[in-house]
């Protein structure tokens, strides 16, 4: 898909993911700005654009309410929940009964009709994702601060759901988060993502290190049935695959029973979790090959962007192998990327760990 195919509409509102770059982060957010960034790097990647958070600002401004919020933030106690939770629902409620500028209304029903033109489907389902500016950064995870509304579908839905993703900038944890963490709520903004929905036989999560101790040799993948959402929210225990990222040997591989999946909501808006069929709860939720894949795509990240990756990948079941390979989300590790710099295992660096395993393929004549 060309540019040429998507053009921009109304570029200070919106923006198409293949416009932006990691230099996008003040307008778009740190999960938009990756998405743009991944697709330069020749990552498979689904369509959508950003509701840049220039509509965040035009709203809250034309609306008379930016110098409201502010005020009320200003009044919360420290280590108050009562408090903190009091002035959430005002600042949300202040959110969900302004109004939007038209013209913030016809950008989004502009990019979402263009949207589902490239596509080919007539109201596609989309996810519309909260992506703030101080989000997926390498010293800090926003990860699930913000919402995200999923299989959403029509023009009204789309505007409804960003509008709730403004909001969500203002849930308690976000508003602690930010305090705990000395970010400036006034210096926080907010863009949304909006993304073609993969049709997931199966989706995850995996991270370009072990995640148990830190080995950058290895890339880690878990994954379910269905939608990705059952992995992220701990809700189903996921298969597990241990890769070598040399070789793309796997040396690690667990099956587990998985009771329930996450898939589109029969009446079109929104999931549902439902119960696995049982001759599948056991079998494995990816082939060989797609293992071996998704490491590769994995690699190629953590060398664009030089750094260990926490990366969401769906395997569409409308389409054949390996393009039915997608990520649909990119942030760097910040567990073990922040810890001590030093050697792992045996007092090898990374690269001593790596090389190690690749010579131990290599026959001597």
């Amino acid at each position: 898909m060309g540019a040429e195919d998507f053009a921009e509409t109304k570029m200070e509102y919106i923006l198409n993911f293949e416009n932006l770059n990691k230099g996008s982060l003040p307008i778009v957010g740190g999960k938009n700005a990756s998405l743009g960034e991944m697709i330069k790097a020749g990552i498979r990647v689904p369509p959508g654009f950003a509701v840049t958070t220039d509509s965040y600002l035009s709203f809250i401004t034309q609306a008379g309410i930016k110098d409201t919020i502010q005020n009320i933030l200003s009044h919360l106690r420290k280590d108050d929940v009562e408090s903190l939770n009091r002035i959430s629902e005002e600042i949300q409620g202040l959110i969900h009964s302004s109004a939007m500028p038209d013209a913030i209304q016809r950008a989004i029903a502009d990019g979402y009709k263009r949207l589902c033109g490239v596509c080919g489907v007539p109201d596609v389902r989309v996810a519309v994702r909260s992506s703030a500016t101080a989000e997926d950064l390498p010293t800090a995870s926003f990860a699930g601060q913000q919402d995200t509304y999923l299989c959403q579908s029509g023009v009204e839905s789309v505007i409804s759901s960003v509008r709730r993703c403004w909001a969500s900038l203002f849930t308690p944890r976000a508003i602690d988060y930010r305090n705990k963490n000395q970010f400036l709520h006034e210096k926080v903004f907010i863009s949304v993502g909006v993304q073609k929905m993969v049709k997931s036989r199966a989706a995850g999560v995996m991270f370009t290190l072990n995640p148990t101790n830190g080995d950058p040799s290895k890339v880690v993948i878990e994954g379910s049935w269905g939608l990705g959402e059952t992995v992220v929210s701990g809700s189903v225990n996921p298969d597990k695959f241990v890769v070598d990222k040399v070789v793309l040997e796997t040396s690690e591989k667990t099956i587990s029973t998985k009771h329930i999946k996450c898939i589109y909501s029969p009446n079109g808006k929104g999931t549902v979790d439902v119960d696995v069929e049982a001759d599948m709860q056991t079998r494995c939720c990816l082939e060989d090959r797609e293992v071996k894949e998704l490491v590769t795509i994995a690699k190629s990240i953590e060398a664009h962007y030089g750094r260990p990756m926490d990366i969401e990948w769906a395997v569409d079941e409308d389409f054949y192998f390996p393009e039915n390979i997608f990520i649909v989300q990119a942030r760097p590790e910040t567990v073990w990327s922040q810890r001590q710099k030093a050697p792992l295992i045996g007092q090898k660096s990374g690269f001593q760990l790596l090389m190690d395993q690749a010579m131990k393929r290599i026959k001597l004549q």
